[in-house]
C-alpha cells in the first residue's frame, strides 16, 4: 500500500478555502453602480433631483423626494455590515430587506422587511407586505388583533434595547444577519432585535430617502 504525505500548509489552505465567506461592498465610493432609484416623485417631473447622491466617497441619502435606492441584485443568507450617521439634524431612515414588489405600502415603500434606523430607534422592525415574529410579540407589537403588515394596521415591532446608538453626529455600525427566515441585528455591538419565521427569505436590499440626510460610509455584504 503506498502512502501519500499532504503537507500540512496544504490542509490548512483547503481548510481555510473551504470555509471562507466572501465579503463584497456594495457601494464603491464612486457612484451608485449595481443599485437602482425608485422615486415617485421622478416618474411624472424630469426635473425633480435624485435624493441618493455620492458625495466626498459616501453614500448620502438627502431624505427628499421620498422613496429607495435598491440592489440591482436578489440576494439570501448575508450579514450585511453598513456605517451610517445623521450628520445634521436627527431623523429617519431604514434599510429594507427582501424588498420586492416596488409601492406595495402606500404607493411607495416596496414589499419587505424594515430595519428601522430612525434616531433612537434603530433596529425596530417594521412589516412591509411581509412578516416576522418576535419573542413577547404582544409586549413589543401591540395587542394581537391590531397586527398586519398593510395600510392601517400595527406594524412596528419595537428593538430590544435603548441608548445602543452613537450620539448624533458620530458613526454607528449596523449589522443585519439573515439565514433562512431568521433575522438578527445588532447596533454598536447591540443585540437589538432578532426575529424568525419570516415570510421572505430572499430578496434585494433598499435604502430609504425618508425626511432626513443620512450619510454611508460602509455597506459590505458576506455571504453565509
Amino acid at each position: 500500500m503506498k502512502i501519500i504525505i499532504i503537507p500540512l500548509f496544504i490542509i490548512s489552505f483547503c481548510f481555510l478555502s473551504c470555509n471562507s465567506k466572501e465579503t463584497v461592498s456594495l457601494f464603491n465610493g464612486k457612484d451608485l453602480s449595481g443599485w437602482h432609484v425608485d422615486v415617485p416623485d421622478m416618474d411624472d417631473n424630469p426635473q425633480e433631483i435624485n435624493p441618493f447622491i455620492v458625495r466626498d466617497g459616501l453614500l448620502v441619502s438627502l431624505g427628499d423626494p421620498r422613496g429607495h435606492l435598491l440592489t440591482d441584485s436578489v440576494y439570501d443568507n448575508y450579514r450585511l455590515d453598513v456605517e451610517y450617521r445623521f450628520a445634521g439634524e436627527p431623523g429617519n431612515c431604514g434599510v429594507l430587506i427582501h424588498a420586492s414588489t416596488p409601492r406595495a405600502l402606500y404607493d411607495m415603500f416596496p414589499q419587505s422587511i424594515e430595519v428601522q434606523m430612525m434616531h433612537e430607534n434603530a433596529g425596530d422592525f417594521w412589516c412591509i407586505v411581509e412578516d416576522i415574529e418576535v419573542p413577547n410579540m404582544e409586549t413589543r407589537r401591540g395587542p394581537k388583533e391590531n397586527w398586519g403588515i398593510t395600510e392601517g394596521k400595527e406594524r412596528r415591532i419595537k428593538n430590544l434595547t435603548d441608548g445602543s446608538e452613537n450620539p448624533l453626529g458620530e458613526w454607528n455600525n449596523m449589522i443585519i444577519e439573515t439565514r433562512g427566515d431568521s433575522l438578527k441585528v445588532w447596533v454598536n455591538g447591540d443585540l437589538v432585535n432578532e426575529g424568525f419565521n419570516m415570510t421572505a427569505q430572499k430578496g434585494r436590499i433598499a435604502i430609504q430617502a425618508e425626511g432626513s440626510e443620512v450619510e454611508f460610509r460602509k455597506v459590505e455584504l458576506t455571504d453565509l
